[in-house]
């Protein structure tokens, strides 16, 4: 009798075993593996009504597009550390100001996305490099970073600018992922030509994100789904959830490095609580903007003159130091 039930036991954890890492396996496919499929996402709602809203302005669309197809964007490459071909758009300004924006873009985005902001910075007289994440758009990759391996080829980015187009006053500016990528790249030894970080609507950590997601989406607890999945990203991407953490990055910060946070309170996708740890726990100069009943990535849109005016700022600021 108690060999049948140790039997029944042994098979009922088999038959667990086999269902997570199935789960795992799934999830990962969703949410890690590349593919040009738009999935769902909790907390996106807000900011599919705000681009149809904006979609209605039709002389604003049109006056953007025009001016985007007039710009002589020039397509560059570069290898990742890893043998990737990553792929990005530079902008050569008509009347530089001696200053240039890194602009990463978010989940599921490519160096198309960002019009609006890439105006706003030529306008002001930057040079602008618009990279497309690994996984995403032209770069090379099975699998999408979320900013950890992307700090990285961030990084690289960073030298190729330097190197190539003589850019001696650099700031990074990212959403949504591409916030949390500027976060994680904020931990590493950039070279002083960087003078400050913007990062809007980025989370903690894919640990953290991952799990709010799995809440929302299908009510589920993060243990021990999360940890599987995160299982199978290190096998199958070679990063792990819990590493991919931009709470760790921002505490590692080169303290004479400027940072501003900037998260909408009404962000459901990416909780305006994490934007509060952030800032919490990054070293030396910091600043947090949390725009009142705003959704996901929606400040600039929302409130565009404060949006814009608080942006140069920060960067007048920090030119400063």
């Amino acid at each position: 009798m108690i060999k049948r039930i140790g039997l029944i036991i042994s098979w009922l954890l088999l038959i667990t075993v086999i269902v997570l890492v199935g789960a795992a396996n799934y999830f990962y496919n969703v949410a890690i593996n590349r593919s040009d499929e738009a999935i769902k996402l909790y907390g996106t709602e807000e900011a599919v009504e705000a681009v149809s809203a904006l979609e209605e302005e039709q002389k604003r669309l049109q006056d953007l597009r025009s001016w985007t197809e007039k710009q002589d964007f020039e397509e560059v490459e570069i290898q990742s550390d890893d043998g990737l071909t990553l792929s990005a758009l530079y902008l050569k300004n008509d009347a530089p100001i001696g200053k240039t924006v890194i602009l990463a873009h978010g989940y599921k985005g490519n160096n198309e996305q960002l019009p609006e902001v890439t105006r706003f910075y030529y306008e002001k007289g930057y040079n602008i490099l618009k990279p497309d994440a690994r996984g995403h758009g032209k770069s090379g990759g099975d699998y999408i970073g979320y900013g950890w391996h992307d700090r990285n080829d961030l990084r690289k980015w960073v030298d190729y600018v330097i190197e190539e187009k003589n850019e001696t006053s650099i700031f990074l500016h990212g959403f949504s992922m591409g916030a949390s990528t500027v976060l994680m790249a904020s931990g590493e030894d950039l070279p002083n030509e960087v003078k400050g970080i913007i990062a809007d609507s980025g989370y903690t950590s894919v640990k953290d994100e991952m799990a709010h997601q799995l809440k929302y989406l299908y009510h589920l607890p993060p243990f021990p789904l999360i940890d599987i999945t995160s299982l199978v990203t290190e096998i199958r991407a070679g990063f792990s959830f819990e590493e991919a953490s931009a709470l760790n990055q921002v505490q590692k910060k080169k303290s004479d490095l400027p940072l501003f946070i900037i998260h909408g309170e009404k962000d459901e996708l990416v909780p305006s609580e994490m934007a509060e740890q952030l800032y919490e726990k990054t070293s030396g100069e910091k600043k947090l903007w949390i725009i009142p009943g705003v959704g996901h990535t929606q400040g600039f849109l929302d409130k565009e003159e404060e949006y814009k005016h608080r942006v140069m700022e920060f960067i007048d600021a920090a030119m400063k130091q």
